[in-house]
């Protein structure tokens, strides 16, 4: 018998042990009672969190490009006009 089939037997025999005990239902009420804290709290699933973090890092991308565009049109009106009248 190899390891990986040694811990899967065990694990399923605990997990018979647990389904047939009161522990199973101490395990249904934390995960109940895990859940309705949670859902309390303004959480973000991981990937609500990754698409709106590559929101941020184009709209960044989007900033930095209209400022450098911005100090271009400044730097030419500012440049002083030649008059030049020929």
């Amino acid at each position: 018998m190899d390891m990986n089939t040694f811990f899967n037997d065990l694990q399923n025999k605990i997990s018979q042990a647990i389904e047939n005990s009161p522990a199973k239902d101490i395990e249904k009420n934390v995960k109940s009672m895990m859940t309705q804290g949670f859902s309390k709290l303004d959480l973000v699933t991981r990937e609500e969190f990754d698409v709106q973090t590559q929101v941020l890092a184009k709209t960044r991308a989007k900033l930095e490009t209209l400022e450098t565009r911005l100090a271009e049109l400044e730097a030419k009106a500012a440049a002083p006009k030649s008059d030049i009248i020929i």
